[in-house]
């Protein structure tokens, strides 16, 4: 049996020592090196959307691979498919080092300057091991998570274009439907999603943030049971703390948040700073809230440009949510489209704050009426991004399961 082997480095020199020492092993399917973090998390996951047997038995991750650190890329590698042998090339075969990898889930370090037979001796454990753990999911394929649930960040092009609220309504339609939801608020030093939906809780993600390992139960401790069956990760209540929560302890929380919860919404605000950039890095899709009007336009391609400068979000892999849509404004979706160069989500949000004052003010967004236009987009918008469970029959029905009202909205998929 052939042994595929998936090569993440992104020095060119390295890439071409450890291409031709792979090339020489026994038995061996080396594919062409990825350059970086992210095509290495798109690779897999769409080979893991096909089928489990097409994904690599080994993948080899350079210490200098960017811009997830090696050390991070390898946990999010071992929690989003759990039957990858992961394998560290590094310099530093230190006991720390070596420890910290197989904290993260690596099977295996290899030194540089490299070794043949270090090398083939970490790729056959690798290989043993991959092909043990997939034969044992073979009995119960239920077990294989593949990427696990999907995970959507929500920013604004600038200040007030209402991206909580299309964050706080995606999962209320969402769970209402039947999935469950994490809302994770991580426009840290502003974050409101606690103010949307009257809730009062003394923990945040900055309890997160001393966690080296997150497990399931410290998940749990920071989240709050909200009565509509979200469960919310709150922002800090003291801005300045959330300086604390690092780019690191955002992966790992959203690894964990992923493999508990099928939707996962996160809040990111419209500050850009290193934990929410890599939300937006992580995320199955990103939405860009923007209003039709000059200023905030430029503001929403400002936005797109920082994303592909950080190398955290491509513009075409963005979606750009229009709120406080009129027929009679000069800019329409498609000049939108046009100007920041990402896809316009086909449902837009009208302009009707007058729906919205009573519910915003009482800090109730849940109990927004459902023949609210506003509420009917923003649950069509959910349908149209495919996060809700059967959403041609809710429309046919006229509600979703938990909800007191009707469904609008086009169906579709954004992808």
């Amino acid at each position: 049996m052939s042994t595929r082997i998936l090569p993440a480095v992104g020095d060119a020199d390295a890439a071409r020592s450890i291409t031709t020492l792979l090339s020489q092993l026994p038995d061996a399917e080396p594919a062409a090196p990825l350059g970086d973090s992210t095509t290495l998390l798109d690779t897999l996951a769409r080979l893991a959307a096909e089928s489990l047997d097409e994904l690599p038995e080994v993948v080899l991750v350079h210490e200098r691979i960017g811009p997830v650190p090696a050390l991070e890329l390898i946990r999010e590698v071992a929690l989003r498919f759990p039957a990858v042998g992961v394998v560290l090339v590094t310099a530093d075969m230190s006991p720390g080092l070596y420890s910290a990898a197989m904290d993260s889930g690596a099977r295996g370090l290899v030194g540089l300057p490299l070794s043949y037979e270090e090398l083939a001796q970490r790729v056959q454990a690798a290989a043993g091991w991959s092909v043990g753990v997939r034969r044992h999911l073979g009995a119960g394929a239920e077990m294989f998570t593949g990427p696990g649930g999907t995970v959507v960040t929500v920013s604004g092009a600038k200040g007030g274009v209402g991206a909580t609220v299309v964050a706080v309504q995606l999962a209320l339609a969402s769970a209402a439907s039947g999935h469950t939801v994490a809302l994770a608020d991580l426009d840290l030093q502003s974050g409101d999603v606690a103010s949307y939906l009257d809730v009062q809780f003394r923990r945040s993600i900055v309890d997160l943030s001393t966690i080296q390992d997150i497990s399931p139960r410290v998940l749990q401790d920071a989240l709050y049971s909200h009565d509509t069956g979200l469960a919310l990760l709150l922002a800090p209540g003291e801005g300045e703390r959330g300086e604390d929560v690092s780019d690191r302890v955002v992966r790992q929380t959203i690894g964990a948040l992923r493999h508990r919860f099928e939707v996962v919404i996160i809040d990111c605000g419209t500050h850009m700073n290193s934990a929410n950039a890599a939300a937006i890095e992580m995320a199955d899709r990103t939405l860009l809230v923007t209003t039709p009007d000059v200023i905030t336009v430029r503001a929403a391609k400002r936005m797109v440009r920082l994303w592909d400068r950080l190398q955290v979000r491509k513009a075409e892999e963005t979606v750009t949510v229009v709120n406080r849509y009129t027929r009679n404004t000069e800019i329409q979706p498609p000049l939108i489209e046009k100007i920041t160069a990402t896809k316009v989500a086909r449902v837009v949000i009208p302009a009707n704050f007058k729906e919205l004052q009573a519910v915003v003010d009482a800090g109730r967004m849940q109990d927004l009426e459902a023949k609210s236009t506003v509420k009917q987009a923003l649950w069509g918008l959910a349908a149209d991004l495919g996060l809700v469970k059967n959403a041609e029959e809710a429309d046919k029905q006229g509600k979703f399961k938990g909800d007191r009202g009707s469904f609008g909205g086009r169906r579709g998929r954004t992808k």
